[in-house]
């Protein structure tokens, strides 16, 4: 395999996360339907107030859809330049292995200041991503 085409490893575990994170969600979802929650809170998100889990879960996953962008951009950027270095590939991992710690903390404890590390450790990996990238060319 090609060494920049090995992002896609990375890049690969990310979907996985979201898939999870999105399947305990829908999970969480229907729990809270048969324990009492109408479901029409689904349609518009109001009148109802929803189990912890089941937010945390929603929120989390919807969060998989922010910062991850960048990371892959990034390395689709790395993949079709391509940048071969060490450095991208450890970063790309970084960013995963935070963003994995970052949801377990979030859909289990959620406990403020280890959650907000984990993120903060997952944005840095992804800054430093794009300046080796930027450092490449």
């Amino acid at each position: 395999m090609q060494p920049n085409l090995l992002l896609i490893y990375p890049m690969f575990a990310m979907v996985v996360l979201t898939f999870a994170v999105g399947l305990l969600s829908l999970k969480n979802r229907i729990a809270a339907v048969k324990q009492g929650l109408p479901a029409r809170y689904f349609k518009t998100f109001t009148d109802s107030v929803p189990p912890e889990a089941v937010v945390k879960t929603d929120r989390h996953f919807v969060n998989l859809f922010e910062v991850p962008v960048l990371f892959y951009a990034g390395c689709l950027v790395a993949m079709i330049l391509p940048l071969t270095g060490l450095l991208v590939q450890v970063w790309a991992w970084f960013f995963v292995v935070a963003r994995i710690g970052h949801a377990f903390i979030h859909v289990g404890s959620n406990r403020l200041y280890p959650r907000m590390s984990a993120y903060l450790f997952g944005c840095a990996a992804v800054i430093a991503l794009w300046v080796q990238i930027i450092l490449s060319i």
